[in-house]
C-alpha cells in the first residue's frame, strides 16, 4: 500500500497553510509537509492537523534574506550564530506542531570549509532535536536548479552522516534531485536506505506531475515501497495547471493500492 505527503510548499498555495491542510485531506493525501511556514501561527497549524487527522513529517529552516538571494545558511562560514538561532527556530515549530523533521538548509556557498562548518551546525541541531525526538535532514539538491549550493551529492550526505554517527540525522532521498545527479535510483535507494529519513519525487525534468517526465514512478515507488519503505512517498513538484483536480490524477490511481506500471513507459 503506497502512501503520499502532498509539500504544500508546491501544492495548494492558493491556500493559507491551515487551508491547503484541509485541502491536501480533502484530496486523499495521508501526510503534508512545507517549506517554510513561519508567518503562520503554530496554534493554526497544529489545530487544522487535529481537524484533519495528518501528520507533518516535515519543515525546512528559514531560507535568510531571499532578497539577496540566500538559501540557508548551515554550510556558511562565519554566519553559525545565525544559522544556529534559524535552526532553533525551526525545531520549536516543529515542536510546537508535531512536526517529525526539520530540513536544515545548507546554503549557497562553495568555500573550502563550507561542508566542515555545515557538519559543526548538525551536531548543534541533532543535540537540541533529540530532546523533542524529532529528525535532523539534509537533501543534496543538483546544480542545475540550485547551482552553487553546498551538498549537491549523495556521496557528500552519506560522509556527514557518517563522521556525525547520530540516530537523529538523515538524508532526504528526493528523487527528482537524485535523478538528474546519477540515475539510478532503485538501486541507489536500497544502499542508502539505512540513512534515509524521507522520500520526496516529481517529474524529471520539468518539476511537474510525476507520472509525466523520465522516470516512472508507478514502478519505482512500488519496488521503493517493496525494499522496505513504508512511510508516505512525498509529492513536492509544481503543477503543470492551476486545476489542482487535473493535476492529481497519479494520486487518485496509485493511492493505497500499489502503484501501477506506466502503459507506455519503455522502462
Amino acid at each position: 500500500m503506497l502512501r503520499f505527503s502532498a509539500n504544500l510548499g508546491f501544492l495548494f498555495t492558493q491556500y493559507p497553510l491551515p487551508d491547503a491542510i484541509r485541502a491536501a485531506a480533502d484530496a486523499g493525501f495521508d501526510a503534508v509537509e512545507c517549506h517554510f511556514p513561519y508567518d503562520t501561527a503554530p496554534a493554526n497549524v497544529a489545530a487544522a492537523l487535529a481537524q484533519t487527522g495528518l501528520p507533518m513529517l516535515s519543515l525546512n529552516t528559514p531560507p535568510g534574506a531571499t532578497r539577496l538571494g540566500e538559501f540557508g545558511l548551515a554550510a556558511l562560514p562565519g554566519r553559525q550564530a545565525e544559522a544556529r538561532a534559524q535552526i532553533a527556530q525551526a525545531i520549536t515549530y516543529a515542536a510546537a506542531t508535531g512536526t517529525r523533521a526539520v530540513h536544515v538548509l545548507a546554503g549557497l556557498t562553495q568555500a573550502p570549509e563550507a561542508l566542515s562548518v555545515f557538519t559543526d551546525n548538525l551536531a548543534f541541531a541533532c543535540a537540541i532535536a533529540e530532546a523533542d525526538g524529532l529528525t535532523i535532514l539534509i537533501e543534496p539538491l543538483n546544480p542545475r536548479d540550485v547551482p552553487g549550493y553546498a551538498l549537491h551529492h549523495a556521496d557528500q550526505a552519506e560522509r556527514i552522516i557518517a563522521a556525525l554517527g547520530r540516530d537523529t540525522l538523515r538524508m532526504m532521498f528526493d528523487c527528482y534531485h537524485m535523478q538528474i545527479t546519477g540515475g539510478d535510483l532503485l538501486e541507489r535507494f536500497i544502499r542508502l536506505r539505512p540513512i534515509i529519513g524521507h522520500v520526496q519525487f516529481a517529474g524529471v525534468p520539468a518539476r511537474a506531475e510525476p507520472d509525466t517526465g523520465e522516470v516512472d514512478y508507478g514502478w519505482l515507488l512500488a519496488q521503493m515501497a517493496q525494499a522496505g519503505w513504508d512511510a508516505p512517498f512525498g509529492a513536492e513538484y509544481r503543477p503543470s495547471t492551476t486545476d489542482m483536480t487535473n493535476s492529481l490524477g497519479w494520486l487518485a490511481r496509485w493511492r493505497g493500492r500499489g502503484a501501477l506500471h506506466r502503459p507506455d513507459s519503455e522502462c
